[in-house]
């Protein structure tokens, strides 16, 4: 049985003292969050997840920058940068250790809060445990469409709606993945108000259509994806061009072949969406998750 690593970050957002490293492993099956803690009376606070292939934490660099992003939208202090990035390489080592080098993909989670109410000083915890077996959703998924219910602009109209930022606060997204599963289908595709394509409640949505592969601005209030980079990277080697772009929902379902892409599951091709079948082509799909995979920054 595998055991999980916690660790504790001492210093979230400031320089730790000559010989404290910031951070340390805790007891995983111990309590350790306070309840007057923000991250869980209000869900005020942000997190990342990423992917630990063969001991490689992937993406490390684009997504310690993505949770100063998400601080920064919420006027949380920015993260001490330093000292997350060495606990997520501690953390994956301190569970190699544990579990005997174990060479299963696994993930990192950062937790980063407003801290206990009153207190005015963040806290912020990071766990490494082994992910779930995605292998079939690898081969296909069903997807359909949600109106989010407003508008794609909206991270420009009214930016105090953290349009784009990764918060604590995911009950409106573990509902809309639970309409999916009642509509017999495997994940969502959120849409605007005005008839954009968004993204998925934990992924990023890229389209292939005439030799070109796209993805939705992230101006949209749109989170930037990592795993997306990665895409766009692979179909460029192989001479594809690839852009940003407002994509409406009539031509994401205009599209030759669609995925959902995100950073522990990565690249899940679209079988049917909204009903309507897409051929999958599995020879590419396996080379893209096999690209990924083999990802070791």
């Amino acid at each position: 049985m595998t055991r999980a690593t916690l660790l504790t970050i001492t210093s979230p957002t400031g320089t730790p003292e000559p010989g404290d490293p910031g951070y340390v492993v805790a007891d995983f099956d111990a309590p350790q969050v306070r309840i007057t803690d923000l991250s869980v009376t209000r869900g005020d606070g942000v997190f990342e997840t990423i992917a630990v292939i063969g001991g490689h934490p992937q993406a490390l660099e684009p997504h310690l920058a993505r949770l100063a992003h998400s601080a920064a939208l919420l006027d949380l202090p920015a993260p001490a940068t330093d000292v997350w990035r060495e606990a997520v390489r501690a953390g994956v080592a301190d569970y190699l250790t544990r579990n005997g080098g174990a060479d299963a993909e696994l993930f990192a989670k950062l937790i980063y809060s407003r801290g206990v109410e009153g207190e005015g000083r963040p806290s912020g915890w990071l766990f490494v445990d082994a992910g779930e077996d995605f292998s079939q959703a690898r081969l296909g998924i069903r997807v359909v469409t949600l109106d989010r219910g407003l508008r794609h602009d909206v991270a420009e109209t009214s930016p105090w709606l953290l349009a784009g930022a990764k918060t604590l606060s995911y009950a409106v997204n573990r509902a809309a993945q639970r309409e999916a599963v009642r509509r017999g289908a495997d994940d969502v595709l959120f849409v605007s108000s005005d008839g954009y394509a968004l993204e998925g409640p934990t992924s990023n949505v890229v389209t292939l259509t005439d030799g070109v592969v796209r993805t939705p601005n992230t101006d949209q209030g749109i989170l930037a994806g990592t795993t997306q980079a990665a895409v766009f990277d692979f179909f460029a080697e192989r001479g594809l061009r690839t852009e940003f772009a407002p994509l409406t929902l009539d031509e994401v379902v205009a599209s030759d072949a669609l995925w959902l892409v995100s950073s522990v599951r990565q690249a899940a091709p679209v079988t049917h969406l909204d009903g309507r079948e897409y051929p999958v082509d599995a020879a590419l799909t396996a080379d893209l998750n096999a690209y990924l995979l083999a990802r070791t920054e």
